[in-house]
C-alpha cells in the first residue's frame, strides 16, 4: 500500500491537532527531505511552528493507518521514499 504526500500531510494534521487540542483544519504542514536531516516537516498551528523529525512522521502515519484503515502497523512496516513527492510505502503484513 502506498500513501500519497497528501495522505501523509493529513496524517500529520490529525496527529498534531489531537496533540495540541486544535482542529485538523487549523494545522498547516510542509514536508521536506534533505541529505543531512532526512525526512522532516514543519507544522504551524495557532500561530506557532514546530519542527518534526522522521520519527514524528512515522508515528503520525502509524496512527493514521489505524484510524483510517483499521490496520495496526509498526515503524519497520513503513518506508518513506522521495520520487516527485514524498510517499510512504506500507509493507503488507503476512
Amino acid at each position: 500500500m502506498i500513501l500519497s504526500m497528501d495522505e501523509i500531510i493529513n496524517a500529520v494534521c490529525l496527529n498534531t491537532a489531537e496533540r495540541v487540542g486544535a482542529r485538523p483544519t487549523d494545522v498547516q504542514v510542509e514536508l521536506s527531505w534533505d541529505e543531512d536531516t532526512g525526512y522532516t516537516g514543519e507544522v504551524w498551528v495557532n500561530g506557532r511552528s514546530r519542527y518534526l523529525v522522521e520519527a514524528n512522521l512515522m508515528e503520525a502515519i502509524m496512527q493514521y493507518m489505524h484510524r483510517e484503515y483499521g490496520r495496526r502497523i509498526f515503524r519497520d512496516d513503513i518506508r518513506l521514499e522521495l520520487n516527485e513527492e514524498i510517499i510512504a510505502v506500507i509493507q503488507d503484513q503476512a
